[in-house]
């Protein structure tokens, strides 16, 4: 019983500084502690926390994981529903602000999104964004989805893809799961393939962004456009 009455205790101090302080006032494994005691009640819920985030490698792993690997490292279906309603409503957030203005004036923004949703994932995304003749976003896609190492991206489909959607430009984003946002050759090349393949219908390729866990690279800053 007092062990109990300590845990709401102590859930009641971490409720106080969240909503007085604000999000700010919890450390990382505070906000899963206290995400997890919602749906756990009953269970000493901190030393689970730091046990998630020592497995994911951190917060944005955790949240990005793949609900599978969070129930395999013994977690239930609510919890872990609980873990990936957040994951959710911090990307709808961040796509808000990329819907609401075009993309090229709110790149902070686009790159902003593009880590919460790319950068911890363990397999490689390929994502492109379709614009308009005034660069604001038609389509958001998650493309193609592939392995640790890569993923594919056909000039042929993406362009097809762009006549479909009557799209005047477009950016090409995917994932580095290895952390290192570098292009590879044959992402310079897949580039380079599908930036000819859209200047015969004019349709321009503004970028390729790659995101990884330490960062991201723009083939456009790097002169590979």
């Amino acid at each position: 019983m007092a062990g109990e009455e300590d845990g709401a205790g102590h859930r009641a101090r971490l409720r106080e500084r969240l909503l007085r302080q604000g999000p700010d006032a919890l450390l990382d494994h505070e906000i899963v502690e206290y995400l997890l005691a919602l749906v756990i009640p009953r269970r000493d819920t901190k030393s689970l926390a730091k046990r998630l985030l020592n497995e994911f490698g951190g917060i944005g792993g955790l949240f990005a994981a793949d609900a599978e690997a969070i129930e395999r490292a013994g977690f239930s279906e609510t919890s872990v529903a609980a873990l990936k309603i957040v994951n959710a409503a911090a990307l709808r957030l961040l796509a808000a602000e990329i819907k609401a203005r075009p993309i090229l004036g709110s790149w902070n923004a686009l790159l902003d999104y593009l880590r919460a949703d790319m950068a911890a994932l363990p397999i490689e995304r390929v994502r492109v964004l379709f614009l308009d003749a005034k660069n604001g976003l038609i389509r958001n896609e998650a493309f193609s989805e592939g392995t640790t190492s890569e993923a594919a991206m056909y000039a042929r489909e993406v362009i097809r893809r762009a006549i479909d959607l009557h799209a005047s430009s477009l950016i090409l984003v995917h994932n580095h799961p290895s952390g290192d946002p570098s292009p590879s050759k044959q992402d310079i090349a897949v580039t380079r393939d599908i930036v000819e393949a859209g200047k015969r219908l004019g349709i321009q390729v503004h970028d390729h962004v790659i995101v990884g866990a330490s960062g991201h690279s723009s083939m456009r800053a790097m002169g590979l456009l």
